[in-house]
């Protein structure tokens, strides 16, 4: 198919098939790919690119096995471990995040879920920051919730909840054993339920192959998800996958192009490990993003907030709510 076609019947409404999907992949010059995404992003997104922060507010010690994740308590990373952040600090970094415009400001605990007073904490400080930052949108990630915990989590003023599938059902065994991709899919259920609207994608270079990362794709549009981050696997020391390398910056860039075509109307993110691009930054951007996480990370160093915003301006693209 040729790319203008397949730009046009994006835009008109077309679904991609899977089958089309791989084809226009495997077919496709990567400068073409990467323009027809980007005018499909540009038709229905406009140019303007959504960020979101993070904070880790309770770190390490998780029972999880995931192979690539530096908080796994079955892995030597080296990884800070603290309990469950103050009420103060949580205010602070949403004041700061605050100052430069960001859209959405989340809080990221460790583990398979949340406990019971953990919980009970963290709703009262979304509560207040709701009553201190109400033009803030709140995003919440606790790992796997119960449907009645997402209802008190809307109750409180969050808006999202963050629930990663982190890669295609038919490798997910291949990096995690101590839950399901069934358990992360029944969490993003309970969370549309409940009225919060949903950021779920994942994380590419973990050994899975293109059909996998496009698969997700699908899944997710399934899902019907409206914010899809695309993490890039920045290998941990310690883990099983520490040894892994590096996607190229070109095969980054493919994978955002056709998560823009299979999901033209929602928000593509770029989340951790986007510095695997380098000097490549600007064309990822270029390639169908609408949002982006500034600053950083989980576990890793981001980019500095300010000169993202700057980098995000010269692209000709705008943060302004």
């Amino acid at each position: 198919m040729p790319v203008e076609e397949i730009k046009y019947k994006v835009i008109n409404g077309y679904k991609l098939k899977k089958k089309e999907a791989l084809e226009i992949y495997r077919t496709t010059d990567t400068e073409e790919l990467c323009q027809i995404a980007d005018e499909v992003r540009q038709f229905f997104m406009g140019n303007k690119i959504e960020l979101c922060t993070i904070m880790n507010a309770k770190s390490g010690k998780c029972s999880e096995d995931c192979k690539y994740c530096a908080q796994s308590a079955h892995y030597s990373t080296g990884v800070s471990e603290y309990p469950l952040i103050s009420k103060d600090e949580a205010i602070k970094r949403a004041e700061e995040n605050v100052k430069y415009g960001v859209d959405q400001f989340s809080l990221v605990t460790s583990g398979k879920g949340i406990s019971d007073q953990d919980f009970d904490n963290i709703i009262d400080i979304y509560k207040e920051l709701k009553i201190k930052f109400p033009e803030l949108n709140l995003c919440a990630s606790h790992g796997i919730i119960t449907y009645e915990q997402a209802v008190r989590l809307k109750e409180a003023g969050v808006g999202r909840y963050h629930h990663n599938l982190e890669t295609s059902k038919r490798f997910y065994e291949k990096i995690c054993t101590t839950h399901t991709y069934k358990d992360r899919v029944n969490t993003i259920i309970n969370a549309k339920k409940a009225g919060l609207s949903v950021c779920s994608g994942g994380i590419i270079g973990l050994g899975e192959t293109v059909f996998d990362r496009i698969n997700m794709a699908f899944e997710l549009r399934k899902l019907e998800i409206t914010s899809v981050p695309i993490n890039i696997l920045c290998p941990v020391k310690g883990t099983p996958f520490g040894d892994k390398e590096v996607l190229e910056p070109e095969t980054i860039c493919r994978t955002v192009a056709m998560f823009r075509l299979i999901l033209p109307k929602t928000n593509v993110r770029f989340a951790g490990g986007r510095i695997a691009l380098g000097e490549n930054q600007r064309q990822g951007f270029k390639s169908g993003i609408s949002a982006t996480m500034v600053g950083n990370y989980l576990t890793t160093i981001g980019n500095n907030i300010e000169e993202d915003i700057q980098m995000i301006n010269e692209l000709g693209y705008t943060t302004k709510k």
